[in-house]
């Protein structure tokens, strides 16, 4: 694939006329797709697809054009100049861009994480042997990912990195469900065990008679999963320097100081190490950026438009402005604690539906799903009926935070939404004084 979107690179900058400037992107995978119900395959394929996200530029105005590419090369040469010859067209038409900033640098980058993914017939013997009692739902894909950005400046990224993602779902018969994960680039079949035992576990407590508790403020341990929702909503603009220079961030106060979180929190971009490239859609390198440390806001994810239209410094944030590898630092509660130290309270596996009731606040809604229960001196009673929370990030992750696991999880985006997501979040566990629940 890298020999491909080289010969691409070398076609496009070959056709170029005077006064134009190009950049290319390019995305490619070869995954393989498993679907289980009842702890069986039900359907399984595999997806190699490739394409290539053509941009040209003169005078300060810029056209963009995505070809899907074949993997036969003189054909895929030639969309690529039909794309050239189309945006040739229409640049003339268009206003010329005011915050067009490109990256004139020749900057290189090149990964290749290409740790050995296991055979089908191993996951599957294993799963068979671990589940196959189970009514175990969920899908398991793997395979290299690819992403490649080149431009007329002489700039030239390279990244491949081979990951598997098993996201599932063990059913009781009574109708609830315990969901687990285990993603990541080097197979364990120890540590897929272990996950699943204790998914298993779970399932045996949503057997027990259900507690239904009353709307009020309550002591909760939330696992990297429910974090993992809690985080994705922040990704939502909240560290975007163009949602903070608009006021539309969900942290507006933290980064104008009016507010603060916890000492204990301290979040990051750790590109590197990653599953995600170290260069960005717009074609600038991606550094590590701190983004708060010790519950104060530091840095903001600042892409080329947003760094021309408010006079910033840019530092390899995509045009969405949103965390690629979103890392929160360890605490110091010990997994084989984290009972004991919740004493009552509960302990919620997974947050769903997750929206903000009042933005400027940073308060978040949503529900409890799947393996929440009730906890009462450290022990399991039982499942909690599905409650709806209501809380502020600055409760959660502020005043209310006692403490965060000093295991963290490392959490691959499921989505395959056109194409697998490189996204990933590092997270560990948050034991709260207070989460309200409201209905």
């Amino acid at each position: 694939m890298k020999h491909a979107f080289e010969a691409l690179v070398g076609a496009v900058r070959s056709a170029l006329q005077a006064g134009e400037q190009f950049t290319l992107g390019y995305s490619a995978e070869h995954s393989q797709f498993v679907r289980f119900n009842h702890a069986q395959v039900r359907q399984a394929g595999d997806v190699s697809q490739a394409s290539a996200q053509l941009r040209l530029i003169r005078d300060n105005r810029q056209a963009e054009q995505q070809v899907t590419l074949s993997g036969d090369a003189p054909l895929d040469h030639q969309r690529l100049l039909d794309a050239l010859a189309q945006l040739r067209q229409t640049l003339p038409l268009l206003a010329v861009d005011p915050y067009l900033r490109l990256d004139e640098s020749a900057w290189q980058s090149h990964s290749q994480q290409v740790q050995p993914l296991p055979e089908l017939s191993e996951v599957l013997a294993l799963l068979d042997r671990e589940a196959g009692d189970l009514d175990l739902v969920g899908i398991y894909a793997a395979g290299p990912i690819c992403r490649g950005f080149a431009s007329s400046y002489g700039a030239l990224g390279w990244h491949q990195a081979n990951s598997f993602n098993f996201d599932w779902s063990l059913f009781h018969n009574n109708g609830q469900a315990v969901k687990a994960n285990y993603a990541g680039q080097q197979w364990s079949a120890a540590d897929f065990s272990a996950r699943l035992r204790q998914a298993r576990e779970q399932l045996g407590y949503l057997g027990r008679p259900a507690v239904t508790l009353k709307p009020g403020s309550y002591r909760a341990y939330l696992a990297p999963a429910a974090m993992d929702e809690i985080a994705g909503m922040l990704c939502w603009g909240g560290f975007s320097a163009q949602a903070l220079a608009t006021g539309n961030s969900a942290l507006q106060r933290l980064y104008s100081g009016d507010a603060q979180l916890s000492p204990l929190v301290s979040f990051t971009e750790q590109v590197s190490g990653s599953l995600s490239p170290a260069f960005s859609d717009e074609g600038s390198p991606r550094l590590d950026v701190p983004l708060i440390q010790q519950g104060q806001a530091l840095k903001r994810l600042i892409s080329a438009r947003s760094a021309a239209e408010f006079a910033l410094l840019a530092n390899g944030a995509d045009s969405y402005e949103s965390p690629c590898a979103l890392s929160l630092a360890p605490g110091s509660l010990a997994t084989g604690q984290i009972l004991q130290r919740l004493g009552t309270g509960l302990y919620i596996s997974n947050l769903w539906y997750l929206n903000y009731s009042d933005l400027p606040a940073a308060r978040m809604t949503g529900l409890t799903r799947f393996a929440t229960f009730w906890v009462e001196n450290g022990e399991i009673q039982g499942p909690v009926s599905t409650m709806r929370f209501d809380d502020s990030l600055y409760s959660l992750l502020g005043s209310q935070l006692e403490d965060l696991t000093c295991e963290r999880e490392m959490i691959l985006s499921t989505s395959t939404y056109g194409q697998r997501s490189t996204g990933s979040s590092h997270l560990p566990g948050a034991l709260v004084k207070g989460l309200t629940l409201t209905l």
